[in-house]
C-alpha cells in the first residue's frame, strides 16, 4: 500500500470513518485531527494484502505530544476506510512500536 495515496484520499476528504473507529477515537480521546496529522507524518509499518474487502495497513505516527498511535486503514473503491486506532502496547511492540516482540 502506498502512504502517498492515503495521504491524498485523506485530503480530499474521500474518507469513509468506521463506526468502530469512532467508539476507539472516543473512548481513547483521540481526534480526526490527530488521525490526519498522524497519517500524513506516519509510515506504514504492516501492509494485509489479504484482508476484506480491501487491502489494509498499519500506520505507525506520533501525536504532537510524541506519543506512538497505530491506525488500520484501507484504500478501495477510491475511498480511504479508516478501521480502528488504538495505542500500541509496550509489552506487544518493540521500542520502535514497529515490531512486534
Amino acid at each position: 500500500m502506498d502512504l502517498n495515496r492515503i495521504i491524498q484520499l485523506l485530503e480530499s476528504e474521500k474518507i469513509n470513518w468506521s463506526q468502530h473507529i469512532l467508539k476507539k477515537m472516543q473512548k481513547r480521546r483521540i481526534k480526526i485531527n490527530d488521525i490526519m496529522f498522524l497519517i500524513k507524518n506516519g509510515e506504514i509499518i504492516g501492509n494485509y494484502p489479504d484482508d476484506y474487502p480491501y487491502p489494509s495497513c498499519l500506520v505507525l505516527g506520533y501525536n504532537k505530544e510524541k506519543k506512538p498511535i497505530h491506525i488500520v486503514c484501507a484504500v478501495g473503491n477510491n475511498k480511504l476506510w479508516m478501521i480502528t486506532t488504538y495505542y500500541p502496547d509496550e509489552e506487544i511492540w518493540e521500542d520502535d512500536f514497529k515490531n512486534r516482540r
